[in-house]
């Protein structure tokens, strides 16, 4: 049904209509709203056969999803940023005991410093944790991921990450068609547990495993990602005939077919991206936009397919490995590696930065010179950076840098010289 909502209560109702047996809850910016919401409908009577657990933290809400999978529930939480580090020794046991629990990831930046904006840098860290992950551009790609994922789980024995921009996606308000429960039903089955510990047919879960058998067991973790990449498009496809719209799949293309150079990004940056190519093809720039879908598992063939035909790629990316770069960009030099090219990463919307048409624009201008860095931060404040490498040779103790950059830039801000 079609409605002006706001986009965590839209994902909080795409869960119950999957009719989650168990839902587990911490609260952490920018996640809460989707696990009050759900906490209303538990109360209310509106998801009748759910029961609702309120936990002293992270890794308790991701354990409590991990016994109630253990025991054949349909398991779902929510969280964000530190929280989502909080929960990361629970988050490895859940992929590595095949449990399939979904999980919602606000996306918000990680500390120190403080910083509850959004980025990537959250999820990005656990991209070896075992867990599916995928990455919506918008509020109704969203929701429909979410249904998606529990067929995903429940299918494969494997849990699944959905990952939406906190604030810029979670806080709002647009049209969105949610899925009733009465279709949700057509295309999502009821839950028939793989893994389940039953009294009566006793099994061990959580065994310990020496090295004799260790290597087999995260190879088939590994095989169980690699049919993930046969059967998300299947279930996507699926989807799109049941629901009459197309979301979901492993990337999706835009304006590719003639390109030379094409940009790749994920999430929400995905329209600014598209608004920004569309001004470049008026200009008369063979240039598109791949966006990415499925992050883990990697969709390698399907990124090489799109940009096969490309000469240059540039990705756009708000997280980054410290000390050699980006990190989608390695992925799609991977993919790439029997390919000649050109390559570009640029960083962008850290801590929640505004990543603006002009600036992506300026950017791509000098990728179209040969002039751009391979490396690019967009919109960094050089003079800030200036001052505090000068503060630090000037002065050992020169103080914790995060404080020292609040102070310049409230200085230079009186005095009109920064943006």
């Amino acid at each position: 049904m079609l409605q002006q909502i706001e986009g965590s209560k839209a994902i909080a109702h795409a869960v119950a209509a999957c009719k989650p047996e168990v839902i587990s809850a911490y609260p952490i910016s920018p996640q809460t709203h989707i696990v009050e919401e759900l906490s209303r409908m538990v109360k209310a009577g509106e998801l009748p056969n759910a029961q609702y657990v309120n936990v002293e933290s992270e890794f308790a809400a991701m354990s409590a999803c991990i016994g109630a999978s253990a025991t054949g529930a349909r398991s779902y939480t929510a969280t964000a940023s530190q929280g989502f580090l909080f929960m990361a020794e629970a988050v490895y046991s859940a992929s590595g005991l095949g449990l399939p629990v979904v999980m919602t990831v606000a996306n918000r930046a990680i500390g120190g410093p403080i910083n509850i904006w959004n980025d990537h840098s959250d999820t990005m860290s656990q991209r070896d944790c075992g867990w599916l992950q995928l990455f919506a551009k918008g509020n109704q790609e969203a929701v429909d991921l979410h249904v998606q994922a529990f067929r995903l789980a429940e299918e494969l024995s494997i849990p699944v990450m959905v990952c939406m921009d906190g604030f810029i996606l979670t806080h709002a308000v647009e049209q969105v068609d949610v899925p009733e429960p009465e279709q949700v039903a057509q295309f999502l089955p009821d839950f028939e547990p793989r893994i389940v510990l039953d009294p009566a047919d006793p099994v061990s879960l959580g065994a310990m495993v020496g090295p004799e058998a260790f290597t087999e067991v995260k190879y088939l973790q590994h095989w169980k990602q690699m049919e993930a990449l046969k059967l998300i498009p299947e279930i996507g496809k699926e989807f799109s005939e049941i629901f009459g719209r197309e979301n979901g799949g492993l990337v999706h293309e835009y304006r590719t077919e003639d390109a030379d150079t094409i940009v790749v990004c994920l999430g929400s940056i995905t329209g600014t991206l598209r608004d920004a190519i569309d001004i470049r093809r008026d200009r008369g720039e063979k240039i598109g936009v791949l966006s990415l879908v499925a992050f883990r598992p990697f969709p390698s063939e399907a990124v090489r397919k799109a940009l096969e035909n490309a000469s240059t790629f540039v990705v756009f990316e708000k997280a980054f490995s410290v000390g050699i770069g980006g990190i989608v960009a390695g992925e799609v030099r991977m993919a790439m590696r029997d390919h000649t090219y050109t390559d570009y990463e640029c960083i962008c919307g850290l801590g929640g930065r505004d990543i603006t048409i002009d600036s992506i624009n300026a950017y791509l201008d000098t990728v179209r010179d040969g002039t751009a860095d391979h490396l690019h931060f967009l919109d960094l404040n050089q003079d800030l950076i200036d001052a505090e490498l000068k503060r630090q040779q000037e002065n050992r103790r020169s103080g914790p840098i995060p404080e020292n950059m609040i102070r310049d830039i409230t200085s230079m801000m009186s005095k009109g010289g920064a943006r």
